[in-house]
């Protein structure tokens, strides 16, 4: 007997990519309370707030194998509650350094459930034959955002961040009992070899390139995540609520355009897309940067919520679609190298605010634009997301197709199938 709700397999990881970002979204409307209840500049709590992306460096790197072996599974019921637990028991530290330490664990389980949701993403739209990328971060997207409301009404109701996020938790189990307990992993796009698969995730040269195509809208997003609630207290002298709207703005317009980015790129092409995408993000972070008025900068950080919302997603589609290695492999290895700009990006955006205040720290994202402006073309001129000729099937239908036989370059072999359930 399968618990929870029954749901198509497309819905199934939609609702996993919403849990999943309103575990994590909840800290982000709370910063500002956490700088100052410890008494810290923002490069201080940049260099706090690394811990989070070397965990996920780590997991990225390390944790295909793994995830492999135990099966999806197993894997995302467990570590989908447990993101949330991470969360409120790091917020409890009592200095920077704490915060740094155990902030490592999230960063773990970030990378692990991060691999587990864009490899089933994958394989869902090659069950279905139409592309599920963009709205499967469309959902992840929409979890941000209530995370952003929630914590920014908590903030206003004067809650603690350290009773706000204990609260999270039970919201995030009984979702997951919910939405995720029946959860069964898509097969793989390739048949599998008998190779044992790398340990690391290397990443090749066209894996390079979709890196220098997403840097700018890691770097950007992760700004907007961190810093624009702390923007918006530090310029305006705004209210924790306002702070938090501002937040979930970023969210929301990010969701909503990844909603429907799906039907564009079919229309037109991935790097025609980006293109447009990039363009916007330039418009919204000088906007951030220049702005006179609060509802100005909010302007600006949806228009950067716009210009990050598929940049991503497609990247993950281009390397998924690569048939050097698995699936699974190419995109540990994009999302790994592509993590560095979370990984650099708190601490040399909060020494930029100290130095030369915080909205030049949004102004160092213009050389990352034109570097992915540069490099989109490697996202291809048409779409691959459907096979030529194959039907679109409405939303709540599904047709299994088989894994075809993939014919491996020497040395970067598929990950083994170890257990159908767990692959």
């Amino acid at each position: 007997m399968t618990l929870g709700l029954k749901l198509a397999p497309q819905h199934r990881v939609y609702a996993g990519f919403a849990i999943y970002s309103f575990a994590m979204g909840n800290i982000f409307p709370r910063l500002p309370d956490i700088k100052h209840a410890m008494g810290i500049e923002d490069g201080t709590l940049g260099l706090a707030l690394i811990g989070t992306p070397i965990g996920t460096l780590i997991a990225l790197t390390l944790a295909t194998p793994i995830l492999e072996r135990v099966g999806f599974r197993r894997a995302l019921l467990l570590l989908v509650p447990l993101l949330a637990i991470a969360y409120a028991v790091a917020v409890h530290a009592p200095g920077p350094a704490a915060l740094f330490v155990m902030l490592l664990p999230v960063g773990l389980v970030i990378g692990s459930v991060e691999i587990i949701l864009n490899v089933e993403a994958d394989r869902t739209e090659f069950l279905l034959q139409r592309r599920i990328m963009n709205r499967a971060h469309s959902f992840w997207s929409i979890g941000f955002f209530g995370a952003g409301l929630f914590g920014g009404a908590l903030a206003h109701l004067g809650l603690s961040a350290q009773l706000h996020l204990a609260l999270v938790v039970p919201m995030v189990a009984v979702a997951t009992a919910l939405f995720l307990a029946g959860f069964e992993p898509a097969p793989a796009r390739f048949a599998a070899t008998s190779d044992k698969p790398p340990m690391f995730a290397r990443p090749t040269l066209p894996i390079l390139i979709l890196v220098a195509v997403t840097l700018s809208a890691m770097l950007m997003e992760g700004a907007s995540m961190d810093w624009s609630a702390i923007y918006m207290r530090t310029v305006f002298e705004a209210g924790p609520f306002v702070a938090g709207i501002t937040v979930a703005l970023f969210a929301f317009s990010q969701a909503t355009t990844r909603f429907f980015a799906d039907s564009f790129v079919d229309r037109h092409s991935p790097s025609g897309v980006a293109r447009v995408l990039l363009a916007t993000m330039a418009a919204g972070v000088f906007i951030v940067f220049f702005s006179p008025l609060p509802f100005i900068s909010m302007l600006g950080f949806a228009l950067m919520g716009i210009g990050c919302s598929a940049i991503f997603p497609l990247a993950i589609s281009a390397a998924a679609q690569m048939t050097d290695r698995s699936a699974a492999i190419n995109v540990a290895a994009l999302s790994q190298i592509s993590f560095v700009a979370f990984l650099l990006g708190p601490p040399l955006l909060g020494f930029v605010s100290d130095h030369w205040g915080i909205r030049s720290a949004y102004g160092v994202g213009i050389p990352f634009i034109v570097l992915s402006l540069a490099a989109a073309s490697a996202l291809g001129r048409r779409s691959p997301g459907r096979a030529s000729g194959a039907p679109e099937l409405p939303d709540g239908e599904w047709k299994p197709r088989p894994a075809r036989p993939e014919q491996p370059r020497p040395g970067l072999p598929e990950l083994p199938r170890r257990e159908r359930s767990g692959a």
